[in-house]
């Protein structure tokens, strides 16, 4: 069966600007913000307007075509050397996500293969950001229906723990880990969605369960601290979360709290899975230290709205990611199919450079 089409869209090309689901104004308040330089693109990226792996990849790539459009000159060299400027600028907004760093580099590529004019060029790239855009939601559909595969087989409808948000919201419109609990849904194999809030950002209680309510799954907020007592009590059937980040031997970097579910889940003989597209995967690193972990504002911390939480004078630390080691998870469901950690390698030679 096919999967269908997400009614959000996080990201959408409009006439000759970009614009974006602005993901901080979530759920209270649906907005969009209308980019149409790279200097802003970088800022949206950077401050989480758009976030998630696959949504940064996409949004960097049309940052680049912005980039370019800005680039006054008609000199092919001079071009090129600038646009590598712009693509320096977009790396340095979110240094964990893979994705952002594979894009920039495909739409580098993508200028120096280009015959013909700047202005050609330019033209070309906007073409590749929409077919990264395209793929990306293909890729995703994928994802879910061979992530279904790998499902427990029992119960019939299965209650599916998932983690941040790795929906919609972070992909071009479908989702990784969402992605599979869509099509789950979609068959009729899914009881219920059990969303962490995820703090100390809260994208779960956030951006999840509004995904959830758009489209009328049924979902269940718990507190991160929780997720031991709802498997103890045999409520989980299996977790699926995404990655920002994978390295080559399975390690996955994820939403800080996504290591500790994984060994919360290994305790309690409940399926891990994490769904990430290949363009997740970084070959380059053999292990998850060598990932980057970026480290936020203290603010995210200490304060939620405009309300402080704590005392002045504590100290801050804020990483936002940490890493699963492959030996806690069960598979890595990709486009091309599901395989475990130690596997990865097979699929190298399909990931698109």
């Amino acid at each position: 069966m096919t999967a269908q089409n997400s009614p959000v869209s996080p990201i959408t090309w409009k006439e000759d600007r970009v614009v974006l689901i602005d993901q901080n104004r979530l759920p209270q308040e649906y907005g969009v913000v209308e980019i149409s330089h790279s200097q802003d693109m970088a800022e949206a990226i950077k401050t989480m307007i758009v976030r998630g792996a696959p949504a940064i990849g996409v949004a960097a790539a049309y940052g680049m075509y912005l980039g370019a459009r800005e680039i006054e000159t008609g000199d092919r060299t001079e071009f090129l050397a600038k646009l590598e400027q712009v693509g320096e600028l977009l790396r340095s907004t979110r240094p964990t996500a893979v994705n952002l760093f594979w894009a920039i580099s495909r739409m580098l590529k993508t200028a120096e293969k280009t015959s013909g004019s700047v202005e050609q060029i330019q033209k070309t790239l906007l073409e590749m950001a929409k077919t990264i855009q395209a793929e990306d939601l293909q890729t995703c559909k994928d994802i879910g229906d061979k992530g279904l595969e790998v499902l427990p087989a029992t119960p019939e409808k299965l209650n599916l723990l998932t983690h941040c948000n790795a929906g919609a919201l972070a992909t071009a419109g479908y989702g990784t880990a969402l992605g599979v609990i869509r099509s789950a849904w979609r068959e009729g194999r899914l009881g219920r969605v059990f969303a962490d809030e995820t703090r100390p950002r809260l994208q779960g209680a956030k951006l999840t369960t509004w995904e959830c309510v758009q489209e009328g799954i049924a979902v269940t907020l718990i507190a991160d601290n929780m997720a031991a007592h709802c498997m103890k009590l045999g409520m989980i059937h299996a977790v699926i979360v995404g990655a920002d980040r994978i390295a080559a031997n399975g390690d996955a970097a994820n939403k800080i709290g996504t290591y500790s579910l994984a060994i919360v889940a290994k305790a309690h003989n409940v399926p891990f899975f994490v769904a990430a597209p290949l363009s997740t995967i970084d070959f380059e690193l053999s292990d998850g230290r060598q990932i980057p972990i970026e480290e936020r504002d203290a603010v995210e911390m200490y304060q939620v709205g405009t309300t402080r939480i704590c005392p002045e004078g504590v100290e801050f630390y804020n990483p936002a990611f940490d890493v699963t080691p492959a030996e806690l998870i069960s598979g890595i469901i990709t486009e091309h199919g599901t395989v475990a950690p130690g596997e990865l390698k097979q699929f190298q030679a399909k990931q698109l450079v």
